[in-house]
């Protein structure tokens, strides 16, 4: 047997037992330097549940797509690619929702009629502007289940690129999170609070409704309390998490230590408090004018006990949210948006994976906190404008406000705490102190437990408008989108969260993007570039070539 005979079969058998080692032992590396394919341990353990085939149609296909949004197509692609290696079962299709022109406008109508709201962009291509529309969204079902998962991170202020490097850190969450809703179902329970003046349910129902996907939820009045305290405790114990959104009548001392031990047996509660009474719409009268008074809700002495203070001031920035107001008299009278500064504005750069990455925050009429040093760890999470002023209760709140000019000097209060949360191990705030009934198992000393405070109830009231609930966060009078409901929907998350989904929020991808004033600028210099170079070097290889095979054949 010749040599090159031996060579050529010992190549033969080392290509196929390379070939038989790649099908036994299959890995996947993630070279990148932010390891955006590596997928969480969260996500793999969702993804390694799936056990029947999960489809998931995505709707990010079409022509005319801007350049950064097809970068988010191709993230999408080698996301759910990575999603196919953990599980053969998930099947993905990119679908253009808008390829048949004929009945163009009946199948915006439709998505939109599922929730798919479409989305225009601006294609600049050549010098020209043009406008696109798409449908940032995809479908996964499962067992015969369909839910819609959002492909956009939208935040006010943000350009094209800006919102598709947050939409590309947001994929693995919005995947995960939709696929979880699919695969676990729903294992926890909520209470929400009743019978302390609490907001109606038509001001909860966005928010409720948003949570209904991933929770139990029921109301729990706390009124049995006066006759069967031991039993409310005992029910109130079976939730997981408690939310008291905007009460405003005040808390007995029985409810109070039945909130008290349910902290201590582990309980997880989400407080949105007003401790100043005030309403925009006691505003809109003939005067314009009305009172803001301090609100005693009989809750400080328990908020002292875990850390906080709510004080009853009136935090005021020129960073806020427009008022819509009718300017002008009689027929020439037309409505305007003018700043109002008792609406605080907050675009938190917190890190925090309840905050991190989340739309502008509407406030109104907000309160400042205080923390106090105890055990416990406390972290801000959202905090006002550094320009801030406290205006201290009783006062009049009047609409001439907006006519007037904002002084920079009285805005020196320096940012104010809205929001914090609370972690550890609570101590009873009735420790050496009578209880207003007897408990056979009191604690002093809890368990380890979350709580959140914020100090506005309005942070979760959506608007009503003919007696149809609105989305929470929107305003329609500007149609801009805050991020409200975003952060609440985290803040419940990571109060009950076990499986560490949430901390996939604060996964950081860097997204590197071309810079079109630069390729308009040189647009031509690089066509030439690309076209003369290889011309150019393809002529002096045949120079050489011929050159030398002239110089070999002559001699």
């Amino acid at each position: 047997m010749s040599k090159n005979l031996k060579n050529s079969i010992l190549i033969v058998v080392g290509i196929l037992v390379l070939n038989g080692i790649g099908n036994t032992f299959y890995k996947r590396f993630d070279l990148t330097q932010d390891q955006r394919y590596t997928l969480s341990e969260a996500t793999q353990d969702i993804v390694a549940d799936i056990e029947s085939p999960i489809i998931i149609d995505v709707f990010l296909e079409g022509e005319g797509f801007p350049s950064e949004f097809r970068r988010l197509q191709s993230e999408t692609k080698q996301l759910l690619e990575e999603f196919y290696a953990q599980n053969s079962n998930i099947h993905f299709n990119f679908i253009n929702p808008l390829e048949d022109e004929t009945n163009r406008d009946q199948i915006i109508q439709q998505l939109n009629n599922r929730g798919l709201t479409p989305m225009q962009l601006t294609v600049q291509e050549n010098g020209k502007s043009s406008q696109e529309i798409i449908f940032p969204w995809a479908l996964a079902s499962y067992n015969d289940v369909t839910v819609k998962i959002p492909l956009v991170k939208n935040k006010l202020g943000s350009s094209q690129q800006e919102l598709v490097t947050n939409s590309v850190q947001h994929l693995e969450y919005a995947f995960a999170d939709g696929i979880g809703k699919l695969v676990h179902g729903k294992t926890k329970k909520i209470a929400i609070l009743k019978g302390n003046g609490e907001l109606e349910d038509q001001y909860l129902a966005d928010f409720l409704t948003t949570l209904k996907d991933y929770y139990y939820i029921a109301p729990f009045t706390l009124d049995s309390v006066a006759t069967q305290p031991k039993n409310t405790l005992d029910k109130l114990n079976d939730y997981d998490l408690i939310i008291a959104a905007k009460p405003t009548e005040a808390f007995s001392e029985n409810e109070k230590l039945v909130l008290d031990q349910y902290t201590m047996n582990g309980g997880k509660s989400l407080w949105l408090i007003d401790a100043v009474a005030m309403e925009k719409d006691s505003l809109y009268n003939e005067s314009g004018r009305s009172i803001a008074l301090p609100l005693d809700l009989n809750l400080t002495d328990l908020f002292f006990k875990y850390g906080v203070r709510i004080n009853p001031y009136l935090v005021a920035t020129p960073y806020s949210a427009p008022i819509t107001l009718a300017m002008g008299e009689g027929s020439d009278s037309q409505f305007q948006n003018v700043r109002w500064p008792y609406s605080p504005l907050v675009n938190t750069t917190n890190t925090h994976a309840i905050v991190n990455n989340v739309n502008i925050i509407k406030f109104d009429f907000s309160n400042p906190i205080d923390t106090l040093k105890n055990n416990l760890k406390k972290t801000i999470l959202l905090e006002s404008a550094k320009l801030t002023k406290l205006e201290g209760t009783p006062k009049e709140i009047s609409l001439d406000v907006v006519t007037q000019e904002p002084d920079p000097k009285q805005f020196n209060k320096g940012s104010q705490p809205l929001a914090v949360l609370i972690e550890g191990e609570f101590t009873s705030a009735y420790k050496n102190r009578i209880k207003p009934f007897k408990l056979d198992s009191n604690k002093d000393e809890g368990v380890t437990t979350k709580m959140i405070v914020i100090a506005d109830g309005d942070l979760i009231k959506n608007d009503v408008i003919k007696n149809i609930p609105q989305e929470l966060g929107f305003d329609r009078w500007t149609g801009q989108l805050f991020g409200n409901k975003e952060f609440l929907l985290n803040s419940v998350n990571y109060l009950l969260d076990d499986n560490g989904l949430i901390n996939i929020r604060s996964k950081e991808i860097t997204v590197p993007f071309l810079d079109h004033e630069k390729i308009s600028e040189s647009k031509l210099s690089w066509q030439l570039l690309n076209t003369l170079v290889p011309l150019g070097l393809l002529a002096i290889f045949g120079f050489i070539f011929n050159y030398l095979r002239k110089k070999k054949y002559s001699a």
